[in-house]
């Protein structure tokens, strides 16, 4: 399609498409593991957003703000909500070992909220935490005897300056540290898994591996009470790797096969160990794609219209919701922002997104900010 000479061409997927599962659920060919737990997802195909570049979509995803250090959803649930396992954080991000996506640690800060509540960066690779366990050979009696001389400090200067924020967070954090020492590695440790799960989650094949071994060890975090966890996910050198402004077909091919099999083992492992209902799995970029081409065999970003997957946490399962244009460039039937995909989620988790504030600057802030943004509950996507 070329009606004038600046226009560019619209580009067919060179995949193809077809339904799967009793719902008749579209998939491509690529995610065929995902595909085949159809049934268990509902796919939300009308989501838009506020912005075209990475860090600042990425920004509003996780916070409704593209500017930095805003409190992120993870912050903001854990602060309405707390902790259920009080040896550790509310909020783990496992990101990839390769590196961090666009605007890196910004997508888990607890901005102007307290800092106990902002993500703890666990790695899949050597040191979970780092600088957790000392570096020196020091015996658990003399660890716990510094700690409790540190926090005995820190008390004595809190009863000199009450009231300062910084000093409480920095108090809780070292505790929290501690129980950590004794609790962390062992929810971590996947030995003990047996090798029908590890195949299941591909951690001993190469191109599954990375993303296999964090999705295995989100599902040890739910079972230990751990809050809010994400995982996520690059490549290479490249901090965003569905970013096919070139090579379409090619990087599709590359980045599908190591997501597909881990993603789907996490939902059929949660449903299998009854933690699927009481589970929301949230599967979902920043923005989507442009119909037209890019460099002959690419594509640019679109804010416009996006697709989300969430499987469990009371949404309906086997459902297909909204739409787009005919051409895939804005979605046009019951759309949905990310304002009300965060007001939704708050909802299931027990919480009323109008009410869930913090003072800031003289103004009640909240993650959705209905006032401004009209966020609402899509109560379509709920079962």
């Amino acid at each position: 399609l070329q009606p004038g000479s600046e226009s560019q061409t619209l580009m067919k997927s060179p995949f193809t498409m077809k339904q799967h599962g009793d719902c008749g659920m579209y998939f491509s060919e690529l995610m065929p593991e995902m595909a085949s737990i159809a049934d268990q997802w509902c796919m939300v195909n009308s989501m838009y957003g506020a912005h075209n570049n990475h860090p600042q979509a990425q920004r509003f995803f996780h916070s409704g703000k593209t500017q930095a250090l805003w409190p992120t959803m993870g912050s903001w649930i854990c602060y309405a909500l707390g902790s259920e396992n009080q040896n550790m954080p509310g909020f783990v991000v496992l990101r990839d070992p390769k590196g961090y996506t666009d605007g890196g640690a910004n997508h888990w800060t607890s901005g102007w909220l307290p800092a106990t509540f902002a993500g703890t960066e666990i790695r899949s690779e050597g040191d979970a935490v780092l600088n957790l366990n000392s570096s020196r050979d020091e015996s658990k009696q003399f660890r716990e005897r510094k700690a409790k001389l540190i926090q005995t400090l820190n008390r004595k200067r809190q009863q000199l300056f009450p009231g300062e924020d910084r000093l409480e967070t920095r108090i809780q954090n070292y505790e929290l540290a501690a129980r950590m020492q004794l609790n962390a590695n062992r929810i971590l440790d996947l030995s003990g898994e047996t090798e029908t799960t590890l195949a299941n989650y591909g951690v001993n094949e190469e191109h599954t591996s990375d993303f296999g071994k964090r999705c295995l060890m989100a599902r040890r975090m739910v079972e230990a009470g751990v809050r809010f966890v994400e995982v996520m996910v690059t490549v290479g050198v490249s901090t965003s790797p569905y970013d096919n402004h070139g090579n379409l077909k090619g990087g599709l091919e590359a980045i599908c096969p190591r997501v597909d099999k881990p993603t789907a083992a996490l939902i059929r492992d949660l449903k299998q160990r009854g933690l699927l209902d009481s589970t929301l799995v949230i599967w979902s970029g920043e923005f989507g794609r442009l119909p037209i081409s890019q460099n002959g065999n690419g594509r640019d970003h679109n804010r416009n219209a996006f697709t989300l997957l969430a499987a469990g946490g009371g949404f309906k399962a086997g459902y297909s919701h909204g739409a787009t244009d005919d051409i895939g460039y804005k979605a046009v039937e019951e759309r949905i922002s990310v304002h009300d995909f965060h007001a939704t989620l708050l909802h299931q988790m027990g919480v009323d997104h109008e009410f869930l504030s913090y003072p800031h600057n003289g103004r009640d802030e909240r993650l959705t900010d209905p006032e401004v943004t009209g966020a609402r509950i899509a109560e379509e996507l709920i079962a």
